[in-house]
């Protein structure tokens, strides 16, 4: 019986975003061979993403010996891997390893530490991008990002970066409180053109329901990370398919298992990004979606 413990920083309780790396862990050690119950024991932690929560959840995942440590991004791993240099750690998508310090490179990872990167900072140009091309009048947007994250300071620069060539001016929300989104939105509806685009992070996704209300409120085109904000009422994400990646990182576990060690085991880039869209958030804010991003779209939500 080998153990595997697994821990998330779920912002939001049951977060399908969360949830769906679980599922899909499970599922690909399953392809693999490992069955609970029979040869395996999964130990699965959930956390608030906050330092206290998840330096206690740490403690007691150590406590139980596992074999193997998964952590669903860069604010779990690095508390685990401050913890111990000698337990193998995998990570499912962390924003920029070798930048925040996970790993000393993506093809020599080094140390107890490997796994799969959520993104390259470049996508975040993405968003920008597609924002501008389902609502063409966008001339202001504002950037829904956390600068006290190395990610966060990271995505904004690069959205900043393409926005001269898409004219359009970037104004920075911080997502402090619920007050401090609401304020940063309200300033972006009061300029003709505004629109939104939501970085990646948890300090983000915990306010996700509420930003989501405020976009659709305000009558705001907004651009997304991932597909659960457009399975809430979101307009549109970009972003990698986490539940295949979760998958593939189950082979590293499997590999680990087995004796391989980490840092022979190269970080890896997802392998499968999804474009999705809610026709129906489109409708309710005035949109005409082009015919060229319906059809590149993996998904349409009626």
């Amino acid at each position: 019986m080998r153990r595997v413990a697994i821990l998330v920083g779920e912002a939001i309780e049951d977060d399908p975003y969360y949830e769906g790396r679980i599922a899909g862990l499970r599922e690909g050690l399953r392809d693999l061979g490992w069955i609970e119950g029979r040869n395996l024991k999964l130990d699965i932690h959930r956390t608030p993403p906050n330092e206290t929560d998840i330096h206690k959840h740490v403690g007691e995942l150590l406590a139980a010996r596992p074999d193997v440590v998964v952590t669903s991004g860069g604010t779990t791993t690095r508390p685990v891997l401050k913890a111990t240099s000698t337990v193998p750690i995998v990570f499912i998508g962390a924003i920029d390893p070798v930048g925040s310090g996970l790993v000393e490179s993506l093809a020599h990872p080094g140390g107890n530490v490997t796994g799969f990167s959520q993104f390259d900072y470049s996508l975040s140009g993405k968003w920008l991008e597609i924002l501008k091309q389902v609502a063409p009048s966008t001339v202001r947007a504002g950037i829904i990002r956390d600068a006290a994250l190395t990610a966060g300071i990271g995505q904004f620069a690069v959205i900043q970066s393409v926005s001269t060539s898409l004219g359009i001016d970037v104004v920075p929300i911080d997502p402090l409180d619920g007050r401090s989104i609401e304020n940063g939105i309200d300033k972006i509806s009061r300029s003709q053109g505004g629109g939104l685009v939501v970085t990646s992070n948890a300090t983000v996704t915990a306010h996700r329901e509420l930003i989501i209300k405020l976009a659709t409120r305000y009558g705001l085109p907004a651009t997304f990370p991932n597909r659960t904000w457009v399975d809430r009422g979101g307009l549109i994400s970009y972003g990698p398919d986490l539940i295949a990646t979760a998958k593939l990182a189950a082979s590293y576990v499997d590999r680990i298992l087995k004796g391989a060690r980490p840092a022979d085991l190269p970080v890896q880039n997802p392998t499968r990004y999804e474009l999705i869209i809610n026709t129906k958030a489109a409708i309710g804010l005035g949109l005409t979606l082009p015919p060229a991003v319906l059809a590149r779209a993996d998904e349409v939500i009626e």
